[in-house]
C-alpha cells in the first residue's frame, strides 16, 4: 500500500511540474545552427512571444560531444538575461569541431526562479550525415550519470567532488541529468541543492567541516538513489 501511494505521489508532482511548464511557456528557447565543412557554429536564442518586458531569466546552453572512439567531452556556458516585448536575443555561441564518425547533442534550458520555463535540442553528426533536430525530453537527455555543476565556493567544489567521487566508483549511471547549484545564503554561508528532472531532491548550508561535507554527499546520493527507485516504479506502473 505504501509503495502504491508513493507513486500515486510521484505521478503528481510529475503532473504538477508539466502544467507549470505549459502555464508559463512565454519564452522560447531556440538552437540555431550552421554547419561549415565540419565547423559547427551554434547560437542559444531566447524569444519573448508577448508584449511586455521580461527579466530575471537564466539559460544553460551546453554540448556533449561523442568521438568516434566513444569518449566524451562537454562544454558549457550559462548567464542571465531579460527581453524587451517581443525581442528575439542571442544568448550564447558555441563553436564545435565533428570529424568523421562523431556526433555532438547539444542543449538550452531557460529558467526562471529554478523553475524550467522552456528547452530546446539538437543532434549534430559529421559532414558525411544529415544534421538532425527533434524535441528531446529532459529525462531523455541522457548520457547517463551526467552531472552538471554550478558551485560558487571551495565548499561547494568539495561537495561536488565527494559526490562525483563516489558515484563514479558505485558503478551506478542514472538515466536522467544530476544539477547541482550552490547559492549565497545568510553570512559568509551559501545553499547547496541538488535537483532531477526540475524537482530539488536534497539541500543543505554549507560549512567548514570536511565530515559534514561528505555526510551531505552521501545523503544526496541516497535522495538520487530513492528518486531512481520512485522513478522506474512510476515507468513500469504507467507503461511508459
Amino acid at each position: 500500500m505504501k509503495q502504491i501511494l508513493n507513486i500515486i505521489l510521484f505521478f503528481f508532482l510529475i503532473i504538477k511540474g508539466s502544467l507549470c511548464f505549459s502555464q508559463e511557456d512565454d519564452i522560447k528557447a531556440k538552437i540555431v545552427s550552421r554547419t561549415v565543412d565540419n565547423l559547427i557554429d551554434i547560437k542559444a536564442v531566447a524569444q519573448n512571444m508577448e508584449v511586455t518586458y521580461k527579466e530575471g531569466y537564466t539559460y544553460l546552453l551546453f554540448s556533449i560531444k561523442k568521438g568516434s572512439k566513444g569518449n566524451y567531452s562537454r562544454n558549457s556556458q550559462s548567464g542571465e538575461f531579460s527581453l524587451q516585448p517581443n525581442e528575439e536575443k542571442e544568448l550564447s555561441t558555441l563553436k564545435i569541431n565533428i570529424q568523421k564518425g562523431e556526433e555532438c547533442k547539444v542543449y538550452l534550458f531557460i529558467r526562471k526562479d529554478d523553475s524550467l520555463i522552456s528547452k530546446d535540442s539538437t543532434i549534430i553528426y559529421s559532414a558525411e550525415r544529415t544534421v538532425e533536430k527533434k524535441y528531446i525530453a529532459e529525462s531523455e537527455i541522457e548520457i547517463k550519470g551526467l552531472i552538471i555543476e554550478d558551485v560558487k565556493t571551495k565548499l561547494g567544489k568539495d561537495f561536488y567532488d565527494y559526490l562525483y567521487q563516489k558515484y563514479t566508483t558505485s558503478g551506478l549511471k542514472y538515466p536522467f541529468i544530476i544539477n547541482i547549484t550552490e547559492k549565497p545564503s545568510i553570512g559568509r554561508g551559501s545553499k547547496v541543492s541538488i535537483d532531477v528532472d526540475d524537482r530539488i531532491l536534497f539541500e543543505f548550508m554549507t560549512k567548514p567541516d570536511d565530515e559534514y561535507i561528505l555526510e551531505a554527499a552521501n545523503q544526496a546520493l541516497y535522495y538520487i538513489n530513492n528518486y531512481s527507485i520512485q522513478r522506474k516504479l512510476l515507468y513500469k506502473n504507467t507503461k511508459i
